[in-house]
């Protein structure tokens, strides 16, 4: 019974992440429009809850182009190994307590999973724009590479004072281990995580890859119909995933009271959902000196301190008391950050060295 477990399983998660991201695209449009004050979609079915599907159905019906020059194989698969990863890291989310909670049960080393997979979207980027043959699509892509490898050091190295903490690589150990949310015992943690993730999502104020006012659209310039449609719910199933990701190491995951595990891990995900679409509203679009400063003189930096702070503590008898270390940690973070934003900080329009 084993295979009509996973079956129906991976037939959930499908339904589950498209599903989200359907929701999400129309919640998003939703609520920007309310933070810029002005009408959100709001013909297309009550609420304009149609929208998506009718976005999708005139998207799907346009003509698949491809360069004449570009490379034909290579401008097909590049969607598909954007998209797929997004889906492949919810095999081992934990969305509930027990032995059924994800695909692949408890796997020991479902956090180096996680990594791994969410690193090969990197690929597919960079593939679609050198298989365009087009300048504005090579420019996204080089920008991709530059933008997402910087900052999946940070964004792994937060991850590592969970993996310290928890004393395990499993996921549900992690979740287990949190008697406390990790949010709290690691605040500094977590906000490397967030941004980081935003970054690799390509999301505001971080969303340089595909900078419309710059290069077009980026490395998808050149991409229509269902391909661009790869990329374009790609994008929300890789945040719904971020989020997902999110929700299990630093809020607790399934853990909460009265309500039922499965009904908290939701609340939790929706939560990091709503505040990544927020961002989108309210900050300005950061520059390509910026972007890189930040990774790499303010949240290396902050990551590493993260991971000095737990290590000691996690070492020493007398500092692993719990609420001891979220009071450490929560002082330790606010200076941190107060003191790197100081020394990074921009002046006469260039961040200071």
């Amino acid at each position: 019974m084993d295979w009509l477990h996973w079956i129906a399983f991976a037939v959930f998660i499908v339904v589950f992440v498209l599903g989200m991201s359907m929701f999400g695209i129309w919640l998003e449009r939703r609520g920007v429009a309310r933070l810029q004050m002005r009408p959100g979609p709001n013909r297309a079915g009550p609420l304009g809850l149609l929208q998506p599907v009718a976005d999708a159905v005139k998207i799907l019906l346009k003509e698949d182009i491809v360069p004449e020059r570009g490379d034909r194989l290579l401008h097909t698969l590049a969607p598909i190994v954007a998209f797929v990863p997004a889906l492949m890291v919810f095999a081992v989310v934990p969305f509930w307590r027990g032995e059924g909670a994800g695909l692949v049960p408890d796997m020991n080393i479902g956090l180096v999973y996680l990594v791994a997979i969410s690193s090969i979207s990197i690929v597919g980027a960079f593939t679609a724009g050198w298989a365009s043959n087009n300048k504005y699509s090579l420019m996204g892509a080089m920008r991709s590479m530059a933008q997402m490898v910087s900052y999946e050091v940070p964004l792994v190295l937060s991850l590592v004072g969970v993996a310290l903490a928890a004393g395990s690589l499993s996921l549900v150990r992690i979740v287990e281990a949190q008697s406390v949310p990790f949010i709290l015992l690691q605040p500094l943690g977590f906000l490397v995580y967030f941004l980081a993730a935003l970054a690799e999502l390509n999301r505001t104020p971080f969303d340089l890859l595909e900078a419309e006012s710059e290069i077009v659209a980026g490395y998808h310039t050149e991409y229509s119909g269902m391909k661009f449609v790869m990329f374009y719910l790609g994008e929300y199933t890789h945040t719904l995933a971020a989020a997902a990701i999110g929700a299990t190491l630093f809020l607790g995951g399934w853990k909460g009271p009265l309500l039922p595990p499965f009904l908290w891990f939701l609340i939790k995900v929706f939560a990091l959902f709503v505040v990544i679409f927020w961002i989108r509203g309210t900050l300005p679009r950061l520059r390509v000196d910026q972007l890189m400063a930040f990774a790499w003189k303010f949240l290396l930096p902050l990551a590493l301190v993260n991971i000095f702070l737990v290590a000691v503590e996690m070492s020493t008898q007398s500092l692993r008391t719990l609420w001891v270390m979220v009071a450490v940690n929560i002082v330790a973070g606010v200076l941190a950050v107060y003191l790197f934003s100081r020394l990074g900080r921009v002046r006469g329009g260039r961040v200071a060295v």
